[in-house]
């Protein structure tokens, strides 16, 4: 029996036995899930979970027990390595930031050089993940916040504070036939072939949901994890693009056009994101006070405490 077996176990209750999922949220392959369940019935002679055929629809009597001892196994596992971390001391250590590229390309950069400059010794990591994966991160302990603007503030395991608000923004190449429009909607961009982020990523959702909720086309014709490849295909004549805001400088892209999206698109918020019951070491509460406006280490303590 091994922790990785356990975390298998309490990721398949998470996804619903999705295990496409799970093998996505612990960065393994299906096949080696597989194995691990094996031979942990083996080893323990008997069944964790009810089967038809090759489908698995959830615990035994037997499983469901195992899965509340493998959830206190590893929260004890999550509290260990965060007490370790308080002897290393508040100045100086690694800081893991779980993120996507969005973040991890326009938002962050400035927020670090400046953590930097008062904090010299702290090393950063940094893993571009997809939400899913920054939550796995997250929850295993592997980063210490995980940072997004999908679904992590709806996730019942994670504490998570609004980091900043942003538009989506269109962008065409220049000379583009939308660009002779004197107001450019929403009715406007569905005529066109549209590169945008995966579903998933970066507020995609609300850009499907506002497409949906007035009936229109939604030509997608390239989906990307991120804006720098939006950007290139675009600039290829592809079709026109829907990235976030800050994505776009008027420098590096002169060859694009650049549209508001304000009046277009729902507003989006990123979020700070920790584990609910987390200890901070003090460098890691520094840094999310120098991103959220206005938290004190105390009120960020006594929200992780709940």
């Amino acid at each position: 029996m091994n922790l990785q077996q356990l975390r298998i176990i309490s990721e398949a209750s998470r996804q619903s036995f999705n295990f496409t999922s799970v093998a996505r949220a612990l960065y393994i392959s299906q096949p080696a899930i597989s194995r691990s369940i094996r031979e942990l019935e083996e080893e323990l002679d008997a069944e964790l979970f009810i089967r038809r055929g090759k489908r698995i629809l959830g615990f035994t009597e037997f499983g469901k027990k195992i899965l509340l001892l493998s959830e206190k196994i590893l929260e004890n596992i999550r509290k260990i390595r965060s007490l370790k971390d308080e002897f290393v001391g508040e100045t100086e250590g690694k800081l893991t930031l779980a993120t996507t590229h969005t973040q991890a390309r326009y938002i962050l950069p400035e927020i670090i050089k400046k953590f930097k400059i008062e904090s010299p010794k702290v090393q950063f990591v940094l893993h571009q993940s997809s939400p899913l994966e920054i939550a796995g991160l997250l929850d295993s302990g592997e980063a210490d916040i995980g940072i997004a603007t999908e679904s992590l503030q709806e996730d019942e395991r994670f504490i998570a504070f609004p980091f900043y608000s942003w538009y989506h923004a269109v962008i065409a190449p220049l000379g583009h036939e939308l660009l002779s429009n004197t107001n450019i909607t929403i009715e406007a961009i569905s005529k066109y072939p549209i590169v945008t982020y995966h579903k998933g990523f970066t507020g995609r959702s609300k850009i499907d949901r506002l497409f949906r909720e007035k009936k229109l086309p939604q030509k997608i014709v390239l989906e990307a994890l991120d804006a720098d490849v939006i950007k290139a295909y675009v600039a290829q004549n592809l079709g026109i693009g829907i990235i976030a805001s800050m994505a776009y400088d008027s420098i590096i892209d002169k060859n694009l056009a650049f549209i508001e999206g304000n009046s277009m698109f729902a507003k989006n918020t990123t979020y700070l994101a920790f584990r609910k019951g987390q200890f901070l070491k003090g460098f890691v509460a520094k840094f999310a006070c120098l991103c959220i406006k206005d938290l004190t280490l105390k009120e960020l303590n006594k929200s992780l405490s709940i």
